[in-house]
């Protein structure tokens, strides 16, 4: 005799009453997973007939903070949740998306039903890991990583019987947990295709971040059959330009055997054997190739035709594109300059530093979007000029950008400064009064330099600026309507200060919409640009009717220089060179620098950027032996050319790995090999 759903319901009240007296679940009567959810439940010191003593709701702040912290999670899934809502409306449904910790974020559904999904708290701002409430679909999909239904009386908690809630989780490009994708019904009206729509929903959302995150990356799409490629089914890989595997998504992890720990510690050769080599080659037309991986697996392979990078591609990017993504910057001074002055970086055939360039594009993509942009690098590495040049290439170019330093005025007049103040508001304020930085800054952009030394006390009103979109001056009694969007800089890290009491936490995740390392100038490949962009806007300030020539052997000791003092250091060196050059010379030579760089650097014009020979693979073949005369003749530079040759031999050819066995830039290896060549 089939039993009827109350039949049903009732055989799961009494399997969870003998769970509740013996510890254990009747076998047969439900799935593995929900038996040791059940358990677990129970361990939790829920009752599965009374309410949770105090059910998890966050304050209204806290959920404001939680979105402001998933603003790309939210930004990438709503799509999705609107597409799938309306493949289920009128149909007594939610769509719920949850945080990683499983805390209810956003929700779409039927009015009625939303009511009464409200009454049990599937809303907004509630929390529903499994300790909280019980067996349930987003909860045991977070405790058991995989995609879970839970049907009617299979909830732990009575209260919630009447739904029916499928979930899948939502997985980082990085293999992380980054959320779970929940639909809800009346368990009377459930259907078993919603749980496949909820997987492949959460698949199309994770595609979406890992495109996001990946924009520039060099990218794999993989499946099984050729026509699946470029489908929601295909497996994604991103690729470093040396062959290690920056990110995958679900699939790809789950077909190539790979785990979230290896995702960015990995390359393509450990997961494809020697095959990975034939992706040196695939078509630049996107046709795909067939592999076998590691495992045995075939799939079909297939780059990405829009990006116009191979994988250990040895040429650079294009110009055109590298321009069109980045205007100037990575000739960061001369973007400085031309900026103070009103008019657009010069646009040249150059090899742009590629971080700078992807660093721009993304920044460029989110503040479109009103998210705010964090800039952390070291003193001097051009952090307000990063700032300029993204407002300049935005929306709001014809807007004013805003500037101000946090560190360089005390609390009392950094109030005033920032917030504005009305007339008399404090002695010797101006009668007309002040509108402030902030009002300055209404249509474009604000830029807070060193962010990090704002007192306690303006943190908390500028969150509630950036919340309301209002500001109040000081002395004034109405708040004044702004828009602006937002970067802020800083030398050292914020997540330091959260820890140390002092910044704001809710703060640092409300100007944290997207962080952006600027490297340092020793980590950049575009230094001998810079220079050539520095003395070109140096001798247009000095008023010299050509930017002077600078010598080979100049250039190759400068680029081995560290630059502890990054931008700022280097182009205050050139303009000191400049400066010295004698009425009718055009050429810049040694003698025209400073005596404490003789040292550090034209002392020593083959210093290796670390020591060559220590970093050498211990598997390397070793030197051949010298005699006592030959030993005598070998130097530095003749040890170092030795090293470089052996690692090259070591590794076929391939100079990238050579170079990472060296451990050495790409751009150092084919600079020491072009010294050799003269």
């Amino acid at each position: 005799m089939q039993l009827t759903p109350q039949d049903t319901a009732d055989q799961l009240r009494q399997a969870r009453r003998c769970l509740l007296e013996t510890g254990e679940v009747p076998e047969g009567v439900v799935s593995l997973q929900v038996s040791l959810s059940w358990q677990r439940s129970q361990m939790a010191g829920l009752s599965p007939a009374e309410p949770p003593v105090a059910p998890p709701i966050s304050s209204a702040a806290d959920l404001r903070r939680a979105l402001a912290c998933e603003y790309d999670l939210l930004a990438h899934a709503r799509p999705v949740m609107e597409f799938l809502y309306d493949q289920m409306r009128d149909s007594g449904s939610l769509v719920v998306l949850a945080d990683s910790q499983g805390l209810l974020l956003h929700s779409l559904g039927d009015p009625d039903f939303i009511t009464r999904a409200e009454r049990v708290s599937l809303a907004p701002g509630a929390l529903w890991r499994e300790e909280h409430r019980g067996t349930n679909a987003i909860g045991t999909a977070i405790a058991n990583g995989c995609p879970t239904v839970i049907h009617g009386a299979e909830h732990y908690l009575e209260r919630n019987s009447f739904l029916t809630c499928a979930a899948s989780p939502v997985m980082a490009p990085d293999g992380r947990l980054r959320g779970v994708l929940d639909i809800s019904v009346d368990q009377s009206g459930y259907h078993p295709h919603t749980f496949a729509l909820v997987r492949s929903a959460a698949r199309m959302i994770e595609d979406r971040l890992f495109h996001a995150r990946h924009i520039n990356d060099p990218l794999l799409r993989l499946h099984p059959h050729v026509e699946g490629l470029g489908s929601v089914g295909e497996g994604l890989l991103a690729v470093s330009e040396d062959g290690w595997i920056m990110g995958a998504n679900a699939i790809a992890q789950q077909w190539l055997n790979l785990s979230a720990s290896q995702i960015g510690a990995i390359t393509l050769d450990r997961v494809f054997g020697p095959q990975a080599m034939r992706l040196q080659s695939l078509p630049a037309t996107g046709q795909p190739t067939r592999v076998t991986t590691m495992q045995g697996h075939n799939l079909f392979v297939r780059d990405e035709p829009d990006r116009r990078r191979r994988v250990w591609a040895a040429t650079p990017v294009s110009p055109n594109r590298a321009r069109a993504a980045s205007a100037a910057s990575s000739a960061a001074a001369a973007a400085a300059l031309a900026a103070a002055r009103g008019r657009p970086p010069q646009a040249q055939d150059r090899r742009d530093d590629r971080r700078m360039a992807q660093a721009l594009t993304r920044a460029l993509r989110v503040q479109a979007q009103g998210i705010p942009v964090l800039l952390q690098g070291e003193t001097g590495t051009g952090k307000e000029v990063f700032a300029r040049t993204l407002h300049a290439e935005g929306d709001r170019a014809s807007k004013p950008f805003v500037t101000v330093n946090c560190a360089s005025l005390p609390e009392t007049l950094l109030e005033a400064e920032l917030f504005g103040y009305a007339g008399g508001a404090f002695p010797g304020a101006r009668p007309e009064g002040s509108p402030g930085r902030i009002r300055q800054a209404d249509g474009g952009t604000l830029f807070l330099d060193e962010v990090g030394e704002l007192p306690l006390t303006l943190q908390a009103r500028l969150l509630r600026v950036m919340q309301d979109k209002q500001v109040v001056a000081v002395g004034a009694c109405h708040a004044e309507p702004v828009d602006f969007v937002l970067a802020c800089a800083t030398h050292h890290p914020l997540r330091d200060a959260v820890t140390a009491g002092r910044f704001r936490e809710d703060l640092y995740w409300r100007i944290n919409g997207l962080t952006v390392q600027i490297p340092a100038l020793r980590e950049r490949g575009d230094t001998a640009d810079l220079i050539d962009d520095m003395l070109a806007s140096i001798a247009l300030d000095m008023k010299r009717p050509e930017p002077p020539r600078i010598t080979t052997e100049v250039v190759e000791a400068l680029l081995q220089h560290p630059w502890p003092g990054n931008l700022r250091q280097l182009h205050a060196v050139l303009r000191t060179a400049c400066a010295l050059l004698g009425p009718h010379e055009d050429e810049l030579h040694w003698e025209h620098f400073s005596e404490d760089l003789w040292y550090d650097v034209f002392s020593r014009p083959y210093r290796d950027d670390p020591p060559v020979a220590p970093r050498i693979d211990p598997h390397l073949p070793p030197p051949p032996n010298a005699s006592p005369e030959e030993a005598g003749e070998v130097n530095l530079r003749r040890l170092s050319h030795t090293a470089i040759e052996r690692a090259i031999q070591a590794s076929n050819g391939n100079m990238s790995e050579a170079a990472r066995k060296l451990g050495i830039s790409r751009n150092t290896l084919y600079r020491r090999l072009k010294q050799v060549s003269e």
